[in-house]
């Protein structure tokens, strides 16, 4: 089931918010043929994390994007972040986590089902040495499409043929109830289609978890509800290590980190999904602790700081000594 353009960042999301459709979705970047894969390693404590970038969308900035924002205000925001004010260039990136003798892959994107401009986490996997096959675990944050079409790959097998598959318990709960396809709204129905065909028969071994729990030597899943029912982030600590795995906490940090009370189109229950944002990007700021973000610019980590009535994301300083 392949994913096209309009899908993954048109209709799709918009009606995933219960907003209505959205328009067709802006060209993205232009991109070199033969571009070199964006791969990222650094050290966390005894723990080796790769960012691998998965692509980058773009998608028209109107004010179907963030409803409870002045259109003017968004791309002012944009404007102060070097932002063209009419596209927002949306990243992905995925995260490889090694420790405790596990390679562990943080949400997977596209595989091959998505648009053009994704794809990126095989190629990078691919040109970091590491055999899809090498990986045994794969841990789910939620069940959006940009996060879980690569479990499988366009032919139907599976993409990482080895690896148990860890989901939340809610996520699971609420998008693998039984009668879900059958009364499903029409705003849902692509995504619960997909999950349907991603864990349906030949699908991945799965094993559900718990929040609150180490589901991996040093790796706990917190509760970040709100984007989606079981939306989950991740505490990552290896000895004196911390790095916090936001997912979908924000989209763009320009503006969600910026301005927390702003709601993407992508939540599917807004005030929740504030709260969540509040509490996460409160705690990472008084901890001082490391995060990575799913849609934060390549590659996607470094630290928040308070700032005024809301806060920055500080990027890590590319190739410090770690």
């Amino acid at each position: 089931m392949p994913i096209d353009r309009r899908t993954v960042l048109g209709a799709a999301p918009l009606l995933l918010a219960g907003s209505g459709a959205g328009a067709a979705p802006a060209a993205a970047p232009a991109q070199e043929a033969g571009t070199i894969p964006g791969v990222y390693r650094y050290r966390l404590g005894e723990a080796t994390v790769t960012a691998l970038h998965e692509g980058t969308l773009a998608r028209p900035l109107d004010a179907t994007f963030i409803p409870n924002a002045p259109v003017e205000a968004v791309r002012a925001a944009m404007a102060r972040a070097f932002m063209p004010p009419d596209r927002l260039d949306i990243t992905f990136t995925t995260l490889l986590i090694e420790a405790g003798g596990h390679r562990i892959l943080v949400d997977t994107g596209f595989a091959d089902n998505g648009p053009p401009g994704t794809g990126g986490t095989l190629r990078g996997l691919a040109a970091a040495g590491i055999d899809r096959a090498s990986i045994d675990t794969v841990v789910m944050s939620h069940f959006h499409l940009d996060h879980v079409l690569g479990l499988r790959l366009k032919d139907g097998s599976l993409t990482y043929p080895n690896a148990e598959v860890l989901v939340p318990t809610p996520e699971w709960a609420f998008w693998v109830d039984e009668g879900m396809a059958a009364r499903a709204p029409e705003r849902l129905r692509p995504n619960v289609q997909a999950v349907t065909r991603i864990f349906g028969p030949g699908g991945p071994r799965v094993t559900q978890y718990a929040w609150d729990k180490e589901i991996r030597p040093g790796l706990t899943a917190l509760p970040a509800p709100g984007h989606t029912p079981g939306h989950t982030v991740f505490l990552l600590e290896s000895g004196p290590g911390r790095l916090m795995l936001m997912s979908d906490v924000t989209n763009h940090p320009a503006l969600f980190v910026r301005h927390p009370d702003w709601s993407a189109v992508f939540d599917m229950d807004a005030d929740q999904a504030r709260a969540t944002r509040h509490r996460l990007l409160d705690r990472a700021a008084a901890d001082r602790v490391q995060v990575a973000f799913y849609h934060a610019p390549f590659p996607a980590t470094g630290h928040v700081a308070r700032s005024g009535e809301g806060y920055e994301l500080v990027p890590v300083q590319w190739g410090a000594p770690t």
